[in-house]
């Protein structure tokens, strides 16, 4: 396994004699510091207070001031207060780059702004771009994003973009005509993040159908578990097909996936326990039939949610306010037709031409702000909001993103696989 972490030295700070001169070692020689700062003579719960609420953009330019303030910013405790405090602010977004080549990241920061009619979008430099020149973003936990080719579909990464932190992880076992249903989650009681490989392939090596996802009549479950098992492990096959598309809601230490389409068969919700490695079927909301293209499933303020599209045009969210309980799914907003300024034009010739590229993607719902709006997608071009209570919406102009885009919801953390559970 592929390890690679931030090139800046590991130093110790003593906490319990402030203002006094502390040294620090780096390789075999050792020096004194510069004289300390207000800040760095402040009692340790008082900093990491102060730390902890701020942006992870900011927390990030605080480690670059001087070594001082760096030392301050590589506290043990540091990631997970952070976190836990993020973790209620609103998220950032990811946006992958859709087309032509899928190899870029960006972000925006929309946890510290109020005014979001005019957002700055801000490019990432992957490290490990040279290995892996096309990806797909798999999944997000926890500040944490997985990522897999999309070429060779041999490497899989985690990774922080906002620390750089990175680990490859080790090749699974390959088979031919393969098609890959991926997960990722953490889960609060064991405090382990796993990653989930759902393969599902033909036997032979004849030549693909056009319905090849429907073919595919052979499957393997695999996972790894992160920080502790080196190798991906063999759970068998799994008794259903799971759609590839959307990604998987992460909820209770569980990932859920909407089952595909299929003739005299109603598509329902699985999960997978990422505790006891068990697949269960998990009641879906009353809201009539689902087609493949009308259904995603999302968390909204931590509870599994599912949107709904109607023929009429409009867009039903419903919530599950008690997990695992069908009684307690209720139809919490109902969102009319709605384009951005500036897609009004026809687009049909030239989703003809990026054909496979979008996925047959429509609107999409991301997130619940903490101001109560409902942030969407808009076929890979666009970002807006919707107000429910006012019944209006907002449009969202983004200043150097890329054209075609697929957003992702991420805690922007300090975080990393093993500083999750550090007490």
């Amino acid at each position: 396994m592929q390890l690679s972490t931030s090139p800046l030295p590991t130093m110790d700070l003593n906490f319990e004699k402030p203002g006094k001169k502390a040294r620090y070692q780096v390789g075999e020689e050792e020096e004194e510091t510069p004289p300390t700062t207000f800040m760095e003579r402040l009692p340790r719960d008082i900093i990491l207070d102060i730390l902890s609420k701020l942006p992870v953009i900011s927390l990030v330019q605080f480690r670059f001031v001087c070594r001082g303030w760096r030392m301050l910013a590589q506290d043990p405790l540091l990631p997970s207060m952070h976190l836990s405090r993020t973790a209620q602010e609103n998220p950032c977004l990811i946006l992958h780059c859709d087309y032509p080549i899928r190899n870029q990241l960006s972000f925006l920061d929309i946890s510290s702004s109020d005014n979001r009619e005019k957002e700055t979008v801000r490019k990432f430099s992957t490290p490990f771009w040279d290995s892996m020149p096309e990806f797909e973003v798999v999944g997000s936990c926890n500040g944490l994003l997985c990522l897999a080719d999309s070429l060779y579909k041999d490497a899989v990464y985690v990774y922080n973009p906002f620390t750089r932190d990175y680990k490859q992880l080790p090749k699974s076992m390959q088979y031919p005509d393969q098609e890959v249903v991926f997960g990722f989650g953490f889960h609060p009681m064991t405090e382990v993040y796993k990653v989930v490989k759902i393969v599902y392939y033909r036997n032979g090596y004849g030549r693909l159908s056009q319905l090849r996802r429907f073919t595919c009549s052979q499957s393997e479950v695999q996972v790894l578990t992160l920080g502790t098992s080196p190798t991906w492990r063999s759970l068998g096959k799994v008794a259903y097909q799971l759609d590839r598309w959307p990604s998987e809601a992460l909820v209770s230490g569980r990932l859920h996936w909407v089952t595909r389409p299929k003739r005299y068969v109603t598509r329902f919700i699985a999960s997978f326990d990422l505790a006891d490695e068990q697949f269960r079927e998990v009641p879906k909301p009353n809201c009539g039939g689902l087609s493949r293209s009308n259904y995603h499933l999302l968390v909204l303020k931590g509870c599994l949610s599912a949107a709904v599209y109607r023929s009429n045009g409009k867009l039903e969210i419903w919530v599950m306010k008690e997990y695992d309980v069908k009684e307690s799914w209720i139809k919490e907003f109902s969102i009319g037709a709605h384009v951005p300024k500036g897609l009004k034009q026809d687009l049909k010739g030239l989703y003809k031409i990026l054909g496979n590229a979008l996925k047959g993607r429509g609107v999409r719902v991301l997130c619940q702000l903490k101001n109560g709006e409902i942030l969407l997608e808009y076929k890979g071009r666009a970002l807006f909001s919707f107000d429910p209570e006012r019944r209006k919406f907002k449009d969202l102009t983004l200043n150097g993103s890329p054209n075609w885009f697929q957003a992702f919801v991420l805690v922007g953390s300090l975080n990393w696989i093993d500083t999750i559970t550090d007490k």
